[in-house]
């Protein structure tokens, strides 16, 4: 009599059952074991759905907040870098332009404006490697949990392609607002002109640029309907002086007066930080009809040149006016007929 004795493995049971069979063709750590130790199909897979599968979920999820995390910390990293890199650069195009004072001021001090740009900047990017991170770890998640996710992506796609025709013009400002951070085009407290909006920018968001005219309207300019930009602050700033005086006027008189004039007012304690350059005096810039058009330029801070031109020719005026120089105004003669 022969008696044949079946050993049975870890991997194998009375019923041939393998833990492939039990536990699929990527089994879990906590199933194969619990297989392994018991033999039992219905006790390995109840704990594979209630310890192993929440465990890798979560694992999955820890595995994308660590991501997420160490992404927008480069994310800040590298647009810190951009920022400083941009600064360096503005310094030295200071300093070809032959602006020592302000490139020393700019290299000591930290600019509010740059640091402003790069906060909004990588707050932005961040957020949206953040989403993308989030996105496929939860794609991968719900896989993991047994969810079928091609009817979730077909739907997905549908929506989206449906908002994105709803929401066409969001889209564009947003894109549009992200690159106008990017390359600074302006910020909060520039004078600029957007087209038919023109005025001191008071708030910036991706979506729309609130500005502040004169008259003090606000405008409220979403980015995407910007076409050009003219930046009236950035950097630095120049105030024109055109004063008109009589075709019998002595130019080389005017031209002194003016420019006594321009280094009292530029020496006065209200001008003298905002003045970056001597004054310079361009000459005859006009031959009109009524008058000869002298033109002077002021280098100054950024956003100052209008106070400074104000002040300029209210003290040429007076200045003309004691040295008997003529502004003219536009005059015709008459002449009447009598049938006489």
């Amino acid at each position: 009599m022969v008696i044949r004795t079946l050993a049975l493995t870890p991997r194998q049971t009375d019923g041939d059952e393998t833990v492939t069979d039990v536990c699929g063709d990527d089994p879990t750590w906590i199933c194969r074991e619990v297989w392994e130790a018991t033999g039992n199909s219905a006790l390995s897979q109840i704990a594979d759905w209630v310890i192993g599968r929440p465990l890798k979920i979560a694992f999955i999820l820890f595995i994308g907040w660590v991501a997420a995390r160490i992404a927008r910390h480069y994310v800040r990293k590298w647009v810190k870098r951009i920022a400083e890199s941009e600064g360096s650069t503005t310094r030295r195009s200071l300093e070809v332009i032959g602006l020592e004072g302000i490139e020393s001021l700019q290299a000591d001090e930290p600019d509010p404006r740059r640091e402003a740009r790069a906060v909004s900047i990588s707050a932005v990017l961040g957020s949206t490697v953040s989403v993308i991170i989030w996105s496929i770890a939860i794609m991968i998640a719900l896989s993991e949990a047994g969810i079928n996710l091609a009817p979730l992506i077909a739907g997905a796609g549908i929506a989206g392609v449906a908002l994105g025709f709803g929401a066409q013009s969001l889209v564009k400002d947003c894109i549009a607002g992200f690159f106008m951070l990017v390359e600074d085009q302006y910020g909060i407290g520039d004078h600029v002109d957007l087209g038919e909006a023109t005025g001191t920018v008071e708030r910036i968001t991706l979506r729309v640029s609130v500005l502040r005219s004169g008259d003090g309207t606000v405008w409220h300019v979403p980015n995407g309907e910007v076409r050009r930009v003219g930046n009236r602050s950035q950097v630095w700033s120049i105030a024109v002086i055109d004063m008109d005086v009589a075709y019998d006027a002595d130019l080389a008189r005017v031209r002194e007066v003016m420019r006594t004039v321009a280094a009292e007012v530029c020496a006065t304690p209200e001008f003298s930080e905002v003045i970056l350059d001597e004054p310079e005096m361009l000459g005859v810039e006009v031959l009109g009809p009524d008058a000869i058009t002298v033109r002077m330029h002021i280098k100054t801070s950024p956003g100052a040149q209008w106070r400074l031109q104000r002040a300029l020719r209210e003290q040429i005026k007076i200045a003309f006016d004691a040295e008997n120089i003529e502004i003219p105004f536009p005059q015709r003669t008459v002449w009447v007929r009598s049938e006489a």
